[in-house]
């Protein structure tokens, strides 16, 4: 063999070995790559699931509620608006302070609101009886043809949820809507007294 020949040999090895070298890192460099790609992919699809939903919350007992719906309108002031139905003037403002609510013992669904009402030029202190009904997990006052001693006689419902209230309320022909915030009076506040 001669040198040339031998040269040739080792050349052809030599270049055939770097040729499976580069083809072995091209191969190795693309499987990371795809590897990094899937892993990228399995990330973003991850991202993109929504969770399992949560097994429905088991709805809360009549006693639950009404025991949250005590709690939550004791000590509280009803700050907000009123309407008069035909009327374009801007709702006008309301106050509503509720020391205590609880339930009348032995009637189903009668509870005691011990209040005082301000709206317009109205300023009374006075317990009121009023039926609470239900919608599902929401309690609406309900009252129809109902004497407020200083007031007049009301048709109103009140729904009371999450921090708020709304409704609808009739005086005689008179009637709108009223809506507002659900505020805690502070805990060492004393107990707001009539103005004159």
């Amino acid at each position: 063999m001669t040198w040339r020949m031998l040269l040739t040999v080792v050349g052809l090895f030599g270049w055939m070995s770097l040729t499976a070298w580069d083809r072995t890192v091209r191969e190795a460099d693309a499987e990371e790559r795809g590897q990094a790609g899937r892993e990228i992919a399995a990330v973003a699809l991850r991202a993109d699931e929504k969770p399992a939903p949560d097994a429905p919350a088991k709805p809360a007992s009549r006693e639950e509620l009404e025991k949250k719906f005590a709690e939550s309108l004791s000590g509280v002031q009803l700050v907000g608006r009123f309407t008069i139905d035909g009327k374009d003037d801007p709702p006008k403002p309301e106050k509503y302070t509720i020391n205590k609510v609880s339930k009348v013992e032995g009637k189903e669904n009668l509870w005691l609101f011990a209040t005082r009402i301000q709206y317009a030029q109205f300023d009374v202190a006075v317990p009121l009886t009023l039926e609470v009904a239900w919608a599902g997990d929401t309690p609406v006052i309900t009252l129809t043809d109902f004497t407020i001693p200083g007031l007049g006689t009301f048709t109103a419902r009140v729904l009371f949820y999450d921090g708020r209230y709304a409704g609808t309320w009739q005086h005689g022909k008179v009637g709108g809507t009223l809506f507002g915030r659900i505020e805690k009076l502070p805990a060492d506040a004393p107990p707001p007294q009539k103005t004159d």
